[in-house]
């Protein structure tokens, strides 16, 4: 290890935010040789947990991630990690997104029991309004029913002779993998902006920390995210919209809904167009493909 001071790094502290964390820690440890201390944080996301309140009706997307922004920005922390589907489209002002660790697999699965064993009127559990949508488009008899709580909290919330869903990525980080019984295709249930990847935030003026993120930022998965992240910015909605985007390839597939009238939209946009690192035509792109989507749905 090297004789500057640890990096103190800002966290959630539930079991998944705290594995993310110290992956993360690990990557910056073995990449600069720099020490990395945790500093944990409560979010409101965290304190409703167990209130059974729809994530939408209390931030959305920013209930898991101001606060731990506010320990960077006033000084406690160096640096945040935070799941990169949980941060809103615009950065907060004063930090920067410096790095997108490595990405881990980014389909949603289903636990309890796989889509096409589900009873007619069976019930699934999810607190996320896309998941719903996506999943009433192909089986509109489900009943669904509301999911929060950390992961061990929700894995024992299986409806009887129903399923939940959740993100492959929060259970292979906990090497929970073994819960799953069907991962679900990512052209039919595409996921949410920047699921499956961490991020990493740190302070726009704090030079020494952006360069230490430096040598830990994939940039394959940034600039997939960051199409991502331009698409759902054009929206300008978080997760109390369902919407979702996502990059294989040279391709950016795309869902909106509009649950009240039972209507979504998809669409593939091809993105080979563009030269492969002209950073400002990808992003183009997505926002028009957003725009797209919003004059098909009306």
């Amino acid at each position: 290890m090297t004789d500057l001071p640890p990096l103190r790094l800002a966290t959630r502290g539930s079991r998944q935010a705290l594995a993310q964390s110290n992956a993360v820690a690990s990557l910056i440890r073995s990449s600069t040789e720099r020490d990395v201390e945790l500093v944990e944080i409560s979010t409101i996301g965290d304190r409703t947990q167990g209130d059974n309140v729809p994530l939408h009706s209390i931030g959305g997307q920013g209930v898991f991630v101001k606060e731990v922004q506010r320990a960077v920005l006033d000084g406690r922390a160096d640096l945040a990690v935070h799941s990169a589907k949980d941060l809103p489209s615009d950065t907060a002002e004063g930090l920067v997104l410096a790095a997108f660790t490595e990405r881990r697999s980014s389909n949603d699965v289903l636990i309890g029991a796989e889509l096409d064993d589900l009873a007619l009127g069976a019930t699934v559990a999810s607190g996320s309004v896309r998941r719903r949508a996506q999943l009433a488009s192909v089986r509109p008899d489900l009943e669904f029913v509301e999911l929060r709580g950390n992961i061990d909290s929700r894995l024992s919330k299986i409806p009887d002779g129903g399923a939940i869903v959740m993100a492959m990525a929060a259970l292979e980080i906990l090497e929970l993998t073994d819960r799953i019984d069907q991962v679900l295709d990512l052209e039919a249930f595409i996921p949410a902006v920047g699921q499956g990847c961490v991020a990493v935030e740190c302070r726009l003026d704090d030079s020494d920390t952006v360069g230490a993120l430096a040598a830990i930022d994939h940039l394959e998965t940034r600039r997939r995210v960051e199409v991502e992240r331009a698409f759902l910015g054009e929206l300008g909605s978080g997760c109390s919209l369902p919407v979702a985007g996502h990059v294989m390839g040279d391709r950016l597939h795309v869902f909106l809904a509009a649950p009240e009238r039972n209507e979504h939209v998809t669409d593939v946009v091809d993105l080979s167009t563009e030269l492969p690192d002209d950073r400002a035509s990808r992003l183009d792109v997505a926002r028009r493909a957003a725009r797209t989507l919003q004059d098909r749905l009306g």
